[in-house]
């Protein structure tokens, strides 16, 4: 029996149930740890409400997975692709969040996200096949080992901070998932972050001045408060929407790339089922959602899809259940705070070896499509993608002016702009999407 349970594991769970109820919430439990430091950075960084940003997480994660059938393993979490516009709507006045000009803000990002409505649209009428002509491996694997590349510096400059507390975490996920038995194998993550959390209390590297405070807010306000406010909810104005909605170009990029990621995670070919057209329908409807209750913009999290590597638990379930996890925390002001005191090295490590993951899929997934280097369009276009989306990436990108505002494209934006182009004019495109790949 012993054995069947780990040769079931080397191949992947793709029914968690059959782990039990007690296992199956660990696992939850590990997807909320992986996407709660970046998903509450990005209100941080803007000055949007953070139970505002894990409750539309939470629920847009949701979302997503009854659009999509509840067939994609995949968390959605806030997006840093849309701070640029964030900072050009509604700029910092003296250092504080401004609060006059968010809620534009947010209405710029709800039009963007219908954007996703309109393509997901197209790839319904024209069939996904004309569409994913212009993402072969070529394209689609750079693009996914450029993805990480770009989370490692983040990585690093956390582990920075305590390389002790770093290594001991990065050791623990590699000694349970080599050497892990049962349970310990499937939840690296967590034993991880438990170990080292437990090594910082020791070290007295624990910061709970966050948690004292939002518990002396009392038991309204914090250890319990809604997470809607009315005063943050979207407004719309023609000229944030023109400055915002562009970004969306960009970002739809990236979905397919981390749609393609999760896929060749799971060996599941997620963009022929439930369809590339779900998906973004999905993640645009969560991305609207969010952001007309005052919520960043959503996205797919790379790192979730790190855990997924470890963990080899693909049920879809197990992230709805983080999903639920994150819709509570909303709630509870004082217990996200307890999770946010975990030290910024801890996440450093634990995202140092999730981000090298997000890369390596995509080297799997030239190799497993026998992308053939030695042909010179392949070379040509490979070399483009990983440097522009590193080199860009490095001086913050490229920023055009519309109507005086600044939009900024991403360094991934402009990589996947111009491998898609190269792939296009370079002779010698002979892809053929397989739907049932």
């Amino acid at each position: 029996m012993k054995q069947k349970q780990e040769n079931q594991l080397e191949a992947g769970i793709y029914d968690a149930k059959t782990l039990g109820i007690p296992k199956i919430l660990l696992l939850g439990l590990q997807h909320t740890f992986a996407m709660f430091g970046a998903t509450v950075l990005v209100p941080l960084v803007t000055g949007l409400d953070v139970s505002t940003t894990l409750l539309m997480a939470g629920l847009g994660t949701l979302l997503f997975h009854f659009v999509t059938k509840g067939k994609v393993p995949a968390f959605l979490g806030s997006s840093f692709a849309f701070l640029g516009g964030y900072a050009a709507v509604a700029p910092m006045v003296d250092g504080a969040p401004n609060t006059e000009m968010l809620p534009y803000a947010c209405g710029g990002v709800v039009a963007a996200g219908l954007l996703y409505l309109v393509l997901s649209a197209l790839i319904k009428v024209f069939g996904v096949n004309r569409v994913m002509r212009f993402f072969p491996p070529v394209v689609v694997g750079p693009i996914i080992i450029a993805v990480g590349l770009i989370l490692a510096p983040s990585a690093i400059s956390n582990c920075s901070t305590n390389w002790l507390l770093a290594v001991i975490a990065l050791a623990v996920i590699v000694v349970c998932n080599i050497w892990g038995k049962g349970m310990i194998k499937i939840i690296p993550i967590m034993m991880g972050v438990l170990v080292s959390y437990a090594a910082a209390l020791a070290m007295h590297e624990v910061d709970f001045s966050g948690v004292v405070q939002t518990a002396g807010q009392g038991i309204y306000g914090g250890l319990f408060a809604l997470p809607l406010h009315r005063e943050n909810f979207a407004k719309f104005d023609i000229s944030a929407i023109l400055t915002i909605m562009p970004i969306a170009l960009a970002t739809m990029m990236e979905h397919i790339g981390d749609i393609s990621a999760i896929g060749a995670t799971t060996g599941r070919n997620y963009i022929a089922d439930p369809g590339l057209h779900r998906t973004l329908l999905g993640d645009g409807l969560a991305t609207s959602m969010a952001a007309l209750f005052g919520g960043p913009a959503n996205t797919t999290y790379g790192e979730n899809t790190g855990v997924l590597v470890l963990s080899r638990v693909y049920d879809p379930l197990v992230v709805r259940i983080a999903a639920c996890f994150a819709v509570i925390l909303s709630f509870f002001p004082c217990f996200a705070e307890i999770i946010h005191s975990i030290p910024t090295a801890i996440i450093g490590g634990v995202s140092l070896i999730l981000y090298g993951m997000i890369s390596a899929i995509g080297v799997r997934n030239m190799v497993e499509n026998q992308v053939d280097l030695t042909k010179s369009r392949n070379l040509i276009i490979a070399a483009v993608i990983l440097v522009s989306a590193l080199g860009f990436n490095d001086i913050g990108g490229i920023t055009f002016y519309v109507g005086g505002y600044g939009i900024t494209l991403s360094g991934l934006a402009i990589a996947a702009i111009l491998g898609i182009v190269l792939n296009a004019v370079l002779p010698g495109n002979d892809y053929v999407f397989d739907r049932e790949a």
